[in-house]
């Protein structure tokens, strides 16, 4: 006679003790965390618009981002005639990313609405969209970052802007005068020189002037990274007789006829996989001036300052959904007689996890309302310390993430083990960290004014909590020790993050977030190893706010 522990010819066991999986929600609506951010900085206009584009998110582009990165792109130099065509192809729910966010007003959204908020509004999208799919997000963020470069060339602004701020995508591979939108792409660095884009070779010579008298070249070099090679157009740097200058670099000729821009093969990277990464060598390419002769870098850098706000975005990003995929799972799952979430260890880890997500998100969001109220010297210095603190921490939390999951976190069929390979990209992409803290460090000595500004954001924090208090009178001499400063330049970072974090937390967060985060981060120095956090935090509060409200449920 069978009995309990006799399998069952086709059955041999249920499936019991496993969380639904998060999917088919509202990404907006159900992330509380995000809401108040959004609100905070004045963004409480777009809620309408964030809700329908997070319903598509939890949705359709959830399941849309795992097809984009299952199937990798695909080049083909030739096509079977023999004619050279330096073709990528995508499956096509990259194509549905792509449009839907366009659609949102991830890449125009704050250059053509001028309601105080619209950067928020704007960073709000892309904060859903990464969630979706981070890949895609390379050209979106170039295309709208290429925006105040391309104005400093007026009439090649006139030509380009109107489809640039257009809601309308165009995946065909024709000339972009046969298109209403475009997408603008970015290539820099270079085999010698990487960073360093002094050491670039690649040369302009010029042509003259097209019918609009715009100043016109042939380029001939090289790009060792041209992410996104299917955009219609490229911010790239060359040397003129002058200097390194800043040119927009069209796929297609004026004249109709295929640039010689020619791809040499496809990055295989370890994350990102939905989104081309290429080396392309420059045959003779045609290619507009943008801005001056020889304030190339200078020029670019307007793009890539929007970029590296871009990667706090979406780091902060990649780690708001990895806190909720931890939270949601671990609600749904019990260990050792308990659930996850009553073990009091487990509580401290997820805690902890949603106090850093929640603090970088508080400093992306903040950077965005300095954007939208034009605080030029504060947005300078906390650009790139915001990149080099949000985008350092990524990795580490996500595995953290990963971890309380377990190992179905690491299958690639949950979404947990996409963000831990896309983890590293923004780090590592738009300048690493050391070229982060040497930015910083230049900033000081040579726009003393971004210091200034960034000091006074700090003391607007002064006198709430007596900790944050202390600390920075302990850090801001040390600004001005200029005795290895270089050398201890990412202790420094580390510091101006953290207090960055804290101050405004105290200013616009919820006080009992703030005090959680100093007793934590300042008091405690905790983060090097998340779960350490001290005794007095109320762990079971910050896991409510950062849980994902999918309806009546609660942990």
């Amino acid at each position: 006679m069978p009995n309990k522990f006799t399998p069952d010819y086709c059955h041999t066991h249920q499936v019991l003790n496993q969380p639904t999986p998060l999917a088919n929600y509202n990404a907006y609506s159900s992330n509380e965390v995000l809401r108040y951010w959004v609100t905070a900085f004045g963004g409480e206009w777009g809620q309408t618009s964030l809700c329908n584009y997070g319903e598509k998110v939890g949705g359709e582009l959830l399941e849309a981002g795992f097809d984009a990165n299952a199937v990798k792109p695909e080049f083909s130099s030739h096509d079977r005639f023999g004619h050279r065509v330096d073709l990528v192809t995508f499956h096509p729910s990259y194509h549905l990313l792509m449009k839907s966010a366009i659609e949102a007003g991830h890449t125009w959204l704050p250059w053509k609405n001028n309601d105080l908020g619209a950067h928020v509004v704007r960073a709000g999208i892309e904060y859903l969209h990464t969630q979706a799919d981070p890949g895609s997000g390379c050209p979106l963020t170039m295309t709208f970052s290429a925006v105040p470069a391309i104005k400093h060339q007026p009439a090649l602004a006139k030509k380009w802007l109107p489809k640039l701020l257009s809601n309308q995508y165009d995946e065909r591979n024709v000339p972009f005068f046969e298109k209403e939108g475009v997408t603008i792409g970015m290539a820099m660095t270079e085999k010698q020189g990487g960073s360093d884009v002094r050491a670039n070779t690649s040369i302009a010579k010029p042509l003259g002037e097209d019918s609009e008298g715009i100043p016109t070249w042939e380029i001939i070099g090289h790009k060792w990274f041209c992410s996104a090679p299917m955009c219609d157009a490229f911010l790239v740097t060359a040397h003129t007789e002058i200097g390194i200058t800043c040119f927009l670099m069209p796929r297609w000729k004026p004249d109709g006829s295929k640039n010689p821009m020619q791809i040499q093969r496809l990055k295989d990277k370890v994350g990102n996989i939905s989104n081309a990464s290429s080396e392309v060598e420059f045959r003779g390419a045609f290619a507009w001036q943008v801005g001056e002769q020889g304030k190339g870098i200078k020029t670019i850098l307007e793009m890539v300052s929007m970029t590296r706000f871009d990667c706090m975005v979406g780091s902060s990003s990649i780690m708001g959904l990895a806190v909720q995929q931890a939270i949601h799972h671990t609600a749904g799952r019990c260990a050792f007689g308990k659930n996850l979430h009553e073990q009091p260890l487990m509580q401290n880890v997820l805690a902890d996890l949603a106090l850093e997500a929640e603090a970088a998100l508080a400093i992306a969001m903040r950077v965005a309302k300095a954007l939208d109220n034009k605080e030029d010297d504060f947005v300078r210095l906390t650009t790139a310390i915001g990149k080099y603190w949000i985008c350092k921490r990524a990795p580490q939390l996500t595995y953290e993430a990963m971890e309380c999951i377990g190992a179905v976190g690491l299958i690639k069929d949950n979404v947990l083990s996409r963000l831990y390979t896309e983890a590293p990209v923004n780090a590592i992409w738009e300048g690493s960290g050391n070229v982060q803290c040497l930015d910083v460090l230049r900033a000081m000595v040579k726009e003393p004014q971004s210091l200034v500004a960034f000091l006074a954001e700090l003391k607007k924090a002064s006198g709430i909590n007596k900790a944050f208090d202390d600390y920075l009178n302990t850090v801001e001499p040390q600004l001005f020790d200029a005795k290895s400063l270089e050398y201890r330049a990412r202790a420094v970072m580390e510091s101006l993050a953290i207090l960055w974090q804290a101050a405004t937390l105290l200013l616009y967060g919820e006080k009992w977030v703030a005090d959680a985060f100093i007793a934590a981060r300042i008091v405690n120095k905790s983060g090097a190893m998340y779960g350490t956090l001290p005794e007095d935090i109320d762990c079971l509060a910050l896991i409510k706010r950062a849980h994902p409200k999918l309806n009546s449920a609660s942990i």
